[in-house]
Parts: C-alpha cells; structure tokens; sequence
C-alpha cells in the first residue's frame, strides 16, 4: 500500500504538462482572433476644411488631408462605428457593416453645399483580379451639385457623334459597377451628362483631378474613377468639381 501511495504523486506530475498544454488550448478557443474586412477611407466632403481624423469605434486609424485615401485597414466585421474629427469637433459618425474577408470604400464626403456638411458612406470593392491583359475600372459619383447622373465615358472618334459610354447612369451617392478595360492604353475618359446633349462636364486626364494628360490603364489594376468637389461660386480650387482615380490595388 505505501509503494502504490508512493507512485501516485509521480504519476500525477508526468501527466501536468499535457494538462497544462490543454489548458492553453482550451485559452485560444476562447479568445480566437476577430474576423475581419478590409476598409480604405477617404476624405472628400469638400464641405468640410482642413485636415479630419478617422475612428473605427473609437480608435484613431489616420488622419486624411481633402482628397487624400488611406491603404486598406484590417476593421473587425460587424457594425462599427466610423466617426470622422475635424480637430476635437465631431463631425459625422456612422455604424456600417463589415463582413469578413471582404473590401469596402468608405468615404466621408458632403451631401450639400451648406458648410460643415458631411456624412460617411461605403461600396463594396471587387478586388478580384481582371482577366490578363485588362484592368478592372468603375465611377463614383460623390460631386455636390454637378449634374446627376453621369456616365464615365470615351470621346466618339468622329466629330459630334456620341461618346462611348464605358457605365451606366451613375446618379450622386452611387457607383458603378466594376467594368473590364483593355490595358496599356491612354484613353481619353470623360464624365458626360445622360441628356441628349452628351456635354463632357469634366475630364479625368492624369488622375490627379488636374485635367490634362493621360492616364495609363495598367494590366492587373483595379480603378476608381471618383468625381468630387462641390459646385457653388466661390469655392476654393482644391473642392471644385474634379474627376480623380483612386487605385484599389
């Protein structure tokens, strides 16, 4: 009887480190790393001036000039919240949802002309790759007071003959769908207004919002063509209306 009262504590410390090793996982299976999306933000509520910051519920996760994109940001699935700052002023906040694995736009941007005015909104980005030898392009109309719809659209070739049109109608707060192009071109996209007219309201150009130059379609690239800005008299040069790319690859 003492030789087996002898062996039980020997035995028992042979087993601890499996106990401990399960212990541990036990621990992991209840805290397993969040699910998340992806979110890139961008700031063009021409409305509001200056430099704002970005939360996602409450933590600080960049601070955006007008006009400037952040890179894609791991953000818990769910419904957080997004709130954007100009300094210590709360300015807009929004939850949205996120779903994991996938990809979203989210832009704080004006909805009117009035100073001050802003809300946050968010697209859903296919960030699928394009078939080789293209690229992948959409429009987001988010301009205050330029005409509503618009289409993104390639000059006709012959004078006064009608553009081709590369989307649909794309009215203000809304985008496109993803459409594939043929790269290694520098074609001439236009936003055009849907009336019988066709007017070219605004030249994409370079991407910079500049409208001059050309921008070089590259295989394998995702864009989106953003039209921001607000139309009223007297508006600084920076928050006229503009027709820029944002890469989302």
């Amino acid at each position: 009887m003492k030789m087996t009262s002898f062996f039980r504590p020997a035995a028992l410390l042979a087993t601890l480190p499996a106990m401990l090793a399960f212990s541990a996982c036990n621990n992991d299976d209840d805290n397993p790393a969040p699910q998340q999306g992806r979110v890139m933000i961008t700031h063009v509520a021409a409305a509001v001036s200056g430099q704002v910051t970005a939360f996602v519920n409450d933590k600080q996760v960049g601070q955006l000039n007008y006009g400037q994109n952040s890179s894609y940001l791991g953000v818990d699935a769910g419904s957080p919240v997004f709130r954007i700052n100009s300094g210590t002023q709360e300015v807009t906040k929004k939850n949205l949802d996120i779903a994991v694995n996938q990809n979203y736009s989210v832009f704080a941007y004006s909805p009117a002309s009035a100073i001050g005015s802003a809300e946050l909104i968010s697209f859903s980005d296919d960030l699928t790759a394009p078939a080789a030898g293209q690229a992948k392009i959409r429009l987001i109309h988010l301009g205050t007071g330029v005409n509503s719809p618009v289409r993104l659209s390639v000059p006709a070739l012959t004078a006064g003959a009608a553009p081709t049109d590369l989307t649909t109608d794309v009215a203000f707060g809304k985008a496109s769908e993803f459409i594939s192009v043929n790269a290694g071109s520098s074609p001439d996209l236009r936003i055009t207004t849907t009336d019988a007219q066709r007017t070219s309201i605004l030249t994409v150009g370079d991407g910079s919002g500049s409208g001059s130059g050309s921008k070089k379609i590259e295989a394998g690239k995702i864009y989106t063509v953003l039209v921001r800005g607000i139309a009223t008299p007297g508006a600084p040069t920076a928050q006229k209306p503009q027709a820029v790319i944002i890469a989302n690859n």
